[in-house]
């Protein structure tokens, strides 16, 4: 399937059966984003955290600088994009998904709720993937961020493979990322020459509770 990339091989596997199953229902199941580095979600995060990338709200809405503190800016960007080292899709067990039949082939998806619901043009896919999820018939994936729990915004483009993720979430704590965060040394050894994170003075002394929040099982 295009854009997995690096994907668990049960995972990769159940993708390419439920793929298949949406074709018969004429839809055209392909992966917008699947495996994410660290180095890469950290562009990202430190790209908005400085105003190089846009922060979007709810309605999908650019805020550009009306963020009045870096605590605002914070939950702004993530609402939308994880702290580096806490997002699923570094478990090659998460995915983005559209409908391709669905859209023009230059057409590039934005990831915008609107676009999965309402009059969206993969809305027939949101529908159906959720008919499967809700009776446990989606070759094992779900949504994780399947409605607003007053942290990550409902994502309906995004699946995750649950058998292969038990135990991962208890993986991650702020001891253990807060070294590749401030870029030390871990274990005697250079943390990949990475930058240190953007707004680490604000996350820092708050990261367990902004984990508690934002990170889902």
């Amino acid at each position: 399937i295009d854009g997995t990339g690096l994907m668990h091989p049960e995972a990769a596997a159940a993708l390419q059966r439920l793929a298949k199953r949406a074709q018969g229902a004429g839809l055209d199941l392909v992966v917008v984003s699947g495996y994410r580095s660290y180095r890469r979600q950290l562009a990202i995060f430190n790209a908005k955290a400085r105003g190089s990338r846009a922060v979007l709200d709810d309605n999908g809405v650019d805020l550009g600088s009306s963020a009045s503190s870096p605590e605002q800016l914070l939950h702004a960007i993530l609402r939308f994009s994880a702290l580096p080292g806490t997002s699923r899709h570094h478990w090659g067990t998460d995915i983005d998904v559209m409908d391709r039949a669905a859209v023009p082939p230059e057409y590039r998806p934005q990831l915008d709720p609107r676009e999965y619901r309402d009059d969206g043009p993969f809305t027939a896919l949101t529908h159906w993937l959720s008919e499967r999820i809700a009776a446990d018939d989606a070759e094992g994936f779900f949504r994780p961020y399947d409605s607003d729990r007053g942290g990550v915004a409902p994502e309906p483009w995004h699946l995750s493979y649950r058998p292969a993720t038990a135990g991962l979430r208890a993986l991650q704590s702020a001891e253990t990322l807060l070294p590749f965060w401030r870029a030390q040394t871990v274990d005697g050894e250079e943390a990949t020459e990475l930058e240190p994170l953007a707004l680490l003075d604000t996350i820092a002394p708050q990261a367990e509770t902004l984990l508690a929040r934002y990170v889902v099982e």
